[in-house]
C-alpha cells in the first residue's frame, strides 16, 4: 500500500541499496520537503504539508476556543 508508494518515491532520490550514511542532513531535509510538498491524488491533489498545516490550524483554533 502506501508504504510501498513512499519507498518508490524515495527511490527516485536514493536508489535501492544506497548507503544513506553518507547523505547529508541538508539533502535528507531537501528530499523530505520535496515529498511533503508533492500533490497526491490520494488526498485530492493536496500536499501532505497542506493537510498538516490545516490540521495544525484546526487544533490550535480548537485549543484557543477552549482556553
Amino acid at each position: 500500500g502506501s508504504n510501498e508508494n513512499i519507498n518508490g518515491l524515495l527511490r527516485q532520490y536514493f536508489p535501492k541499496g544506497s548507503d544513506l550514511s553518507g547523505v547529508s542532513q541538508v539533502r535528507l531535509n531537501d528530499v523530505a520537503w520535496l515529498l511533503n510538498t508533492r500533490p497526491s491524488k490520494r488526498i485530492d491533489f493536496q500536499t501532505p504539508q497542506e493537510l498538516f498545516d490545516q490540521a495544525t490550524a484546526d487544533y490550535l483554533n480548537h485549543v484557543a476556543l477552549d482556553s
